[in-house]
């Protein structure tokens, strides 16, 4: 696991909520630091790289572990 600045659990959210949280998350995070986001909804393997596409932040890691996916994403510039 890399290392990261920030720490998002969304267990037990549903989507849209992880990437409603991981926006809210990121917005107050300066530019270059690492967020760990962790979801159980099946729906973030999916929603979470689209997310970071649109929005310009960088999805450096993604894995499933125990049951849930964990993503480091580093804050882009927008």
């Amino acid at each position: 696991m890399s290392d990261f600045d920030v720490k998002l659990d969304t267990s037990g959210l549903n989507c849209p909520l992880p990437v409603l949280k991981a926006r809210k998350a990121l917005s107050g995070m300066s530019i270059g630091q690492r967020l760990l986001l962790i979801a159980t909804d099946e729906g973030a393997k999916q929603d979470i790289p689209a997310f970071a596409k649109m929005t310009g932040n960088t999805l450096v890691e993604s894995h499933e572990q125990e049951g849930k996916f964990h993503f480091i994403l580093i804050k882009g510039d927008e």
